[in-house]
């Protein structure tokens, strides 16, 4: 396991987190039991997978919703936030809620679905896993097309071996261990583990059709959340950009991952920097600032987990204000350095500051950095205090009235889901990956349907904001050579069903966190 750096505030913040149990204090519920997921003894036939769920259309019940929430009462929400944490499916966390399209079940509650171990010769169904840290699995895009394996759905386990056997040098890496042993993929996580999760969920919107918007890993997925798009770009003029989900320029301080080394051993050579990208193409940030509406994206001074060969696991390396990384993209877009906005880009203490002194502005994304983000191997429980924290602050700030609070994870992280992920365009849709709602107008306990993506965030802000002028090359005024507007296509729902603003707004509750 990598060593966590310590600097200044952020290291009092980790340490403190570290200690934090979460439990939100909404009402109780009855506990969902764990599903039987005994795998198939080796030498055993493998049980005949189940078939795949589709993804759905929209709703009878979204668009009814839809026809309860006018255009006119949208705008009682004037601060929206945006929280991305990293690499979990919608199965690993959410796949046992009640209500939800979670792992396919008989009657009995046995699982129905079973996925090939191909180093153990026997077929795995998915389980119940306690751990509060997982292993995860190698989230590249040739990686999510094994896994999704033409619908099959069947690739999880056979990428993690592989990864395992490219990666894995050193027997004492915790993702390593005795055969099968570190292979987690197959898990799941519910109440038990995270609870405030599974709260919000209760008490708020849960969206069990929401998709990464490609088919691949971070920074892609980062890309899509501000701009709908993913590209490569020969010079600052939009026009010279050309599609690239796979791996797309990378920013200077992403550094290809390091073998791990024996203690005492000499390290090998800095490797030499990326040169920095330049990302030409038009963002939601060009589209906010013509119209003068206000944004942030909140950092974090720590390190990023990702690894350049979409790896579980490599050696951290720096994420700063102003040294972007994969998670902070902004600082490479042309249209922030043109628009004089680089200075949007603020660390984290400036939300929980503008959360509670009435500064938030109109539209605000946060990224987190490695102990707090969730992405294998940092602890679950540290990531979900984190992000309590940052929705506490809110709740309990003057602006909760005002405030939609959209909680998802960039891609699935090579975790186990057995929807099929609907096609789009050439880019995606990626896997299924959680999503909450979490707003005083939001419908209680409401589980929301419609096929989504990363693509509805932007849809509701520039209907909210923008009178719903898209990302479109016909009609932003900045046109680039994008290949879909991704906020138009047909599949995709609207997510102002999840809204009811003929109610009062909710009102405050928070969740606590107590010392463990």
């Amino acid at each position: 396991m990598p060593s966590l750096p310590r600097r200044g505030r952020f290291a009092t913040l980790a340490v403190a987190l570290a200690l934090l149990g979460a439990a939100c204090s909404g009402p109780p519920a009855t506990p969902t039991p764990a599903l039987p997921s005994p795998p198939a003894a080796a030498g055993e036939t493998p049980t005949a997978p189940a078939v795949p769920t589709p993804a759905l259309a929209p709703s009878e019940a979204a668009r009814a919703a839809l026809s309860t929430s006018p255009v006119a009462d949208l705008h009682r929400i004037q601060h929206v936030v945006i929280i991305m944490q990293e690499n979990r499916s919608f199965d690993h966390y959410f796949g046992t809620y009640p209500g939800a399209e979670g792992i396919p079940r008989d009657a009995t509650g046995v699982p129905t679905v079973c996925v090939p171990d191909p180093r153990m010769n026997q077929c795995v169904t998915p389980y119940h896993d306690a751990n509060d840290r997982n292993a995860g699995g190698p989230h590249g895009a040739a990686n999510a097309r094994a896994d999704i394996d033409g619908g099959k759905m069947d690739g999880f386990i056979s990428q993690r071996e592989a990864e395992q056997q490219r990666t894995c040098a050193d027997p004492n890496d915790p993702n390593c261990g005795a055969a099968g042993t570190a292979v987690d993929v197959m898990g799941y996580h519910d109440e038990r583990e995270i609870p405030n999760y599974w709260t919000y969920a209760r008490q708020f919107v849960l969206l069990d059709h929401l998709f990464q918007p490609d088919a691949s890993w971070s920074l892609p997925s980062h890309l899509f959340l501000v701009s709908a798009w993913s590209a490569r770009c020969g010079s600052g003029d939009p026009m010279s950009c050309q599609n690239d989900d796979g791996v797309p320029p990378l920013p200077p301080d992403f550094r290809p991952p390091r073998p791990r080394q024996a203690q005492n051993a000499t390290p090998p050579p800095a490797p030499t920097p990326f040169p920095p990208p330049t990302y030409a193409w038009t963002d939601l940030t060009y589209l906010l600032h013509a119209r003068g509406v206000s944004w942030a994206y909140y950092v974090f001074e720590g390190t990023e987990p990702d690894c350049e060969d979409d790896a579980t696991d490599c050696m951290p390396v720096p994420q700063r204000v102003r040294t972007p990384g994969i998670w902070n993209p902004l600082p490479w877009f042309v249209t922030v350095k043109q628009d004089g906005e680089l200075s949007h880009i603020q660390p984290i203490e400036r939300f929980y500051e503008a959360a509670r002194n009435d500064t938030l502005p109109a539209v605000s994304w946060v990224a987190p950095t490695n102990v707090v983000s969730e992405h294998p191997p940092a602890l679950v429980s540290v990531g979900q205090a984190y992000v309590t924290s940052l929705i506490n602050a809110i709740m309990q700030g003057p602006n909760w009235n005002s405030t939609a609070i959209f909680l998802t994870w960039d891609d699935w992280g090579g975790f186990y889901d057995h929807v099929v992920p609907p096609t789009v365009d050439q880019n995606g849709y990626g896997l299924r990956v959680p999503g909450l709602v979490i707003s005083p107008y939001a419908r209680q306990g409401y589980i929301d349907h419609q096929t989504l993506s990363f693509d509805a965030y932007l849809k509701f802000i520039e209907d909210l904001f923008l009178d719903g002028q898209r990302l479109d090359p016909q009609t932003d005024g900045r046109p680039d050579p994008r290949p879909t507007v991704r906020e138009t296509v047909p599949q995709l729902g609207d997510l102002r069903a999840d809204f009811d603003f003929s109610q009062p707004p909710r009102p405050r509750w928070c969740c606590r966190q107590a010392s463990t």
